[in-house]
């Protein structure tokens, strides 16, 4: 209470959750890492996949808490609600550590079973057709009355395709 007295700015009591940013090699594997995430309670969570294929996996959750005390100076709280606050908080942290203990064991077990699937030949045909494929960046024609070969033609119009680029959040 001292320091909030002594301040001459804006104070805040600020708690955020963990977050986890995973660059995956494989949709697929984004995607179990998701379906962990979800499970474990961390309902923010989300994919996004880049336009050069990086595919990004975030653990995010939605329990955080941001609240002002002070405001130029003037402290706009009681010290019983400072109390209430750090309450609230600390329940938040605990319910954080359960997330990521949670998420932990779910991740463990997931991987467990995902590496003795693995070993069926079907999931190893499975694991080499990937979902996402790189393409490499259009080059545009140097004269605007080229020919374009079929091939080249087929590539060019899966590069204006919007659903090459795809972000999924829940």
């Amino acid at each position: 209470m001292t320091a909030l007295q002594k301040a001459t700015g804006d104070t805040v009591f600020k708690f955020e959750p963990f977050i986890l940013h995973v660059q995956c090699q494989e949709l697929q594997d984004a995607q179990l890492l998701h379906s962990v995430a979800i499970d474990s309670g961390f309902r923010n969570s989300g994919i996004t996949v880049g336009k050069r294929g990086k595919i990004m996996m975030a653990v995010r959750s939605t329990h955080c808490l941001e609240v002002p005390l002070n405001h130029m100076g003037k402290l706009m709280v009681t010290e019983e609600y400072i109390d209430f606050l750090v309450q609230i908080a600390n329940r938040k942290m605990e319910e954080n550590m359960k997330r990521i203990d949670r998420f932990y064991n779910c991740l463990q077990l997931a991987l467990k079973n995902e590496l003795s699937m693995s070993n069926s030949p079907l999931e190893m045909i499975q694991k080499s057709h990937s979902v996402y494929t790189h393409r490499r960046k259009r080059k545009p024609d140097k004269d605007p009355g080229t020919y374009t070969s079929p091939e080249n033609k087929e590539e060019s119009e899966t590069e204006d395709d919007p659903e090459t680029n795809l972000n999924f959040f829940c």
